[in-house]
């Protein structure tokens, strides 16, 4: 189950430029900012979309769809491992052939395993990239709303792997803002149910902070 989650988590995090892909450019809000001195708010975008209410839910959704099939794979590894296991321990016992139809039993079993597990990886992606674009848009629009009102001239996203934000005052992140925000005009309720595991669908913990001042590194 853990390695379902961190797997949600690791499509969710390279998701992020599907989303912002699909959401307007910046120019259009920048043409429709009033002159003035600039107001620059900063925000992980991608942790906000999953971290508002419906994102939770959603994944959590995707999370225990999947846990069937995260289960069977399990079953048919741990058999792969017992057989394996025998086949070391009798196979000096064994005559040639039943040695090598053992060895052939363990090879198919693991290219099933590997054939299993990619489809089910491939499924799972194609379903969180399309959960994903589509909750971002919808942030997107939050996002924009509140930056009109704010009087923000430039949002920058530091949720890239790759962004120009070596430093932003606490202040200035907007993050959390827009979960919030996102949560009243949905009416999604923060998740409470226990998943499939018995564990908690945790809320939504402070947004991160950007990164402190960085030397710049060699290329």
């Amino acid at each position: 189950m853990k390695r379902t989650l961190a797997l949600v988590l690791t499509l969710a995090s390279g998701l992020a430029l599907t989303a912002t892909a699909q959401t307007p450019s910046a120019p259009d809000a920048a043409a429709a900012a009033p002159a003035g001195p600039a107001k620059i708010a900063v925000i992980a975008f991608q942790v906000a979309v999953a971290q508002t209410n419906e994102g939770q839910r959603s994944f959590a959704d995707l999370q225990r769809k999947y846990q069937p099939k995260q289960a069977q794979l399990k079953a048919l590894n741990d058999e792969i491992e017992t057989l394996t296991k025998q086949l070391q321990a009798q196979g000096d016992k064994l005559s040639d052939a039943e040695r090598a139809a053992r060895a052939k039993t363990i090879d198919d079993k693991k290219k099933q395993l590997d054939r299993s597990a990619e489809d089910a990886q491939n499924d799972m992606q194609g379903e969180m990239q399309e959960l994903y674009g589509s909750l971002a848009s919808k942030v997107y629009d939050v996002l924009n709303d509140y930056v009109k009102q704010h009087g923000y001239t430039l949002v920058l996203d530091f949720s890239q792997q790759q962004n120009p934000v070596l430093y932003a005052a606490d202040s200035t992140n907007i993050t959390k803002a827009i979960i919030d925000a996102y949560n009243v005009k949905s009416g999604v309720p923060a998740p409470t149910t226990p998943t499939a595991g018995g564990a908690t669908v945790p809320s939504a913990p402070s947004a991160p902070r950007p990164a402190a001042p960085r030397p710049t590194t060699p290329q």
